[in-house]
């Protein structure tokens, strides 16, 4: 969902509707039991209207009456597969997309120290179960005009650069000959890798594919808008990590966004590769450079010279719209070059560079090796939420438009820009005025009242 507005320099700036489903996992100390925690957790949240409303009907047959709710800042909170999974608002930029993202973090950090959980209980954001072996996701919506020209070429062009991303994007996990335990994923472990780029990898099963828990896939192929359908698309991804470092999640979903520009404008890198998944696999397998992939003509490439094949063209077509495009592109050929030259000089701003920094420091510091299950222990830690627990936001690089103060509380107030806008006022009144209520993503209901449909996310009044 995308819509043109002039800026000063008379160049034109995208506005695309962008959100992130975050999965915590859930560290609990015995007696607790994870499913008491985060279903007190839930009901704080929504208790007397503390942050939201509470779902009153069922959505859906997993999705019961009471299971969670929409939040006054525009996002949502539920239980989701025995995870506490939290949704940004819908934003129409890549600092909101961040801002609101943090804002699940607080929110939840707030509710265990209210409860009296905080010292008994904590939420961490990764996407790997060491014990079990496990995954839960980050799942990205990104909006796109239904008339995007999703031809073949541009499709598996889309699909390489999701794949390559991750070079950027990953959150990095030990990798255990043992870590993961159930029979299907320990046939795809290599025993001699120690550590991986990404989380995810391992359980991306194919390129494209409908459903979400089950044969995994890089680009998900549900049809589903929450909008009006005529106009908009909405692209599911559910093969990405979950961020740690503000800037890795402002790269992963700001050069995102210019991709899905290109791809609007039919102006993608002619770019595809011979096995999409295999190669997100190999990639993750692979630490440090060069990354050499297999292109669908049989040819080899590295890794990064494809990837600068996209960033070309987003600055040939994007640069100098507007100043969040232009710290994207700035951001994102920094990252590129370092990669190549000094993985190093990221850490603090890539997860998987600073994660194994950090790992590789503490093997050193106690002289264990990399086959150590104390290193389980260590990866979980960089996950934490809790800003006195956690090993990497002492590390985090603020020093960019991800870090910039605001004056909005992104945790009580919706973006001002988008639907959440709406649906946030109209949540207000329900509340103030006792009424019953419908809620959802593309409308509201308030009692017998005619139905208020919000078709258009980018629509932030009535």
């Amino acid at each position: 969902m995308k819509a043109r507005i002039s800026s000063p320099a008379g160049h034109h700036s995208s506005r695309r509707i962008t959100g992130l489903e975050t999965e915590y996992g859930c560290l609990v100390e015995p007696p607790l039991q994870v499913s008491s925690v985060i279903a007190a957790v839930r009901d704080w949240i929504f208790k007397e209207h503390r942050h939201g409303l509470i779902d009153r009907h069922d959505r859906d047959w997993d999705e019961p009456k009471g299971n969670g709710g929409f939040l006054f800042n525009g996002g949502r909170a539920y239980l989701d597969m025995g995870h506490l999974e939290y949704c940004t608002a819908e934003c129409g930029t890549t600092v909101d997309v961040v801002r609101y993202d943090q804002a699940g973090d607080r929110l939840l950090n707030k509710a265990l120290e209210e409860l009296g959980l905080d010292h008994q209980a904590s939420f961490i954001r990764n996407n790997v179960d060491h014990y079990t072996g496990a995954t839960f996701g980050c799942h990205e919506n990104y909006s796109l005009l239904r008339t995007a020209p999703l031809t073949q070429r541009n499709v598996l062009s889309l699909l390489s650069f999701l794949t390559l991303r991750a070079l950027y994007a990953g959150a990095g996990r030990v990798g255990r000959p043992t870590h993961l335990r159930s029979p299907q994923m320990e046939i795809q472990q290599d025993p001699q890798v120690r550590f991986h780029v990404t989380q995810r990898a391992d359980y991306i099963q194919n390129d494209f594919f409908e459903w979400v828990q089950h044969n995994r896939a890089i680009i998900n192929t549900r049809d589903e808008p929450l909008a009006d359908p005529r106009q908009y698309r909405r692209l599911h991804l559910i093969h990405g990590d979950t961020n740690v470092l503000p800037s890795a999640l402002f790269l992963k979903v700001g050069s995102t966004r210019l991709v899905f520009d290109l791809l609007e404008q039919d102006a993608l890198p002619g770019l595809m590769l011979m096995d999409a998944v295999e190669t997100l696999r190999q990639i993750s397998r692979q630490p440090a450079p060069p990354w050499l992939i297999r292109l669908a003509d049989g040819s080899q490439a590295d890794a990064l010279e494809a990837l600068q094949l996209y960033l070309a063209a987003a600055k040939h077509q994007l640069k100098g719209r507007d100043p969040e495009t232009d710290a994207v592109l700035l951001l994102w050929e920094r990252s590129l070059a370092a990669l190549e030259r000094n993985p190093l000089a990221l850490v603090g701003q890539v997860d998987w560079i600073t994660k194994k920094y950090l790992l590789e420091m503490f093997c050193e510091k106690e002289g264990i090796t990399w086959d150590d299950p104390w290193l389980e222990s260590q990866d979980l830690e960089y996950h934490s939420i809790d800003p006195t627990r956690s090993l990497a936001l002492p590390l985090a690089d603020m020093e960019g438009p991800w870090g910039l103060p605001t004056t909005s509380d992104s945790l009580a107030e919706p973006p001002m820009d988008t639907r959440a806008r709406v649906r946030s006022k109209l949540m207000h009144e329900i509340r103030e005025q006792g009424v019953g209520y419908e809620l959802d993503w593309d409308s509201v209901q308030i009692e017998e009242r005619q139905r208020i449909w919000l078709m258009d996310p980018l629509r932030a009044v009535l």
